[in-house]
C-alpha cells in the first residue's frame, strides 16, 4: 500500500473542509446512554448490597465491586469529554491513552461503521492499528474521505 499522491492528499484535507476539523469523539446518544447504563449499574450494586447477608467475604467482594465501578466511571468520563480532530499535521483523539499519528504515519485506513460508534482504524507504517471515533456528521464524512484516499493509496 502506497501513500496517495501528494496533490491527492491535498484534494483530501479541501474536501474535508476548513481545517482543523473537531468534534465529539462519541455521538450524543451514546454518551447519554453510558451515563444512564453507569447509573442503572449504581442503583443496582447498592440495592443489591443492601438487601445481602453480611458474609466475611464482604469487604473483597465489595472492594472488587468499587474498583470496577470506578473504571467504568473513568471510561465514561472520557468517553463524554474526548475531542477528535483533524488538521494538516494528521488525526488525534484526546483519551486516556495518546492516539495521534500524523499524515507521514497512515499506510492504509478503513471506515467501520458500527452500531454505538463510526470508526476509522488507521494502519500506521509500524503496523499498528489506531482507531478513531467520530461522533460527528462532519467527522464520518471526513473519515470516510480519508478511508477512500488511503484504501486505494491515491
Amino acid at each position: 500500500m502506497s501513500a496517495p499522491a501528494p496533490e491527492d492528499h491535498a484534494a483530501l484535507l479541501r474536501a474535508i473542509g476548513p481545517l482543523p476539523l473537531s468534534g465529539q469523539a462519541w455521538p450524543d446518544w451514546v454518551r447519554i446512554l453510558t451515563w444512564v447504563v453507569l447509573a442503572v449499574l449504581g442503583v443496582q450494586v447498592v440495592t443489591t448490597a443492601i438487601r445481602a447477608p453480611s458474609q466475611p467475604y464482604d469487604t473483597l467482594l465489595i472492594a472488587a465491586v468499587a474498583l470496577c465501578f470506578l473504571g467504568l466511571l473513568f471510561v465514561s468520563w472520557h468517553m463524554q469529554t474526548s475531542i477528535t480532530t483533524i488538521d494538516e499535521r494528521g488525526l488525534r483523539q484526546t483519551w486516556f491513552t495518546r492516539r495521534e499519528v500524523a499524515w507521514e504515519d497512515v499506510r492504509y485506513a478503513r471506515f467501520v461503521p458500527m452500531v454505538f460508534s463510526k470508526r476509522l482504524v488507521v494502519f500506521t507504517h509500524r503496523g499498528r492499528p489506531m482507531i478513531f471515533q467520530g461522533g460527528t456528521r462532519e467527522l464520518r464524512a471526513a473519515f470516510v474521505r480519508i478511508a477512500e484516499v488511503y484504501t486505494s493509496g491515491g
